[in-house]
């Protein structure tokens, strides 16, 4: 059976390939996603996120012309997430989309606790974006 997924958007006053510049950096994560975790580094060409759980890998897209900034987290558990991302044209300026998915034996109020967090995110990377405008 498939999981169930939201997606979640936020338009961005600012041009789409600026948008993805940003997001796609990992070092930018903890100013607009803290909730995935305090601190990121690289090493050895691995990116590395501290998170309440613990230390957890961070795979993201490599660099692509489509925009694409899906990411896979892999929790210090070894449940590998996969994060779905875009950043859309949207008239002048950008629309980030993040597809939620669902997790096996997720009830609803973690469910909607997770998509709560996810749009506080999303929230803070328009700010942090339209603010350096």
């Amino acid at each position: 059976m498939a999981s169930e997924s939201r997606h979640i958007a936020v338009p961005v006053d600012r041009p789409p390939a600026e948008v993805y510049a940003y997001a796609a950096d990992p070092a930018h994560l903890p100013q607009w996603a803290p909730g995935l975790g305090t601190g990121v580094e690289q090493e050895g060409g691995v990116w590395w996120v501290q998170t309440p759980g613990g230390r957890a890998r961070l795979d993201p897209a490599p660099p692509n012309e489509y925009l694409v900034l899906d990411h896979d987290v892999t929790l210090p558990d070894g449940l590998r997430v996969h994060n779905p991302m875009r950043v859309l044209p949207l008239d002048d300026g950008s629309e980030v989309v993040f597809t939620l998915r669902r997790q096996p034996g997720m009830d609803d109020d973690a469910w909607e606790q997770d998509a709560l967090a996810v749009t506080a995110d999303l929230a803070r990377l328009k700010q942090i974006l339209e603010q350096t405008a």
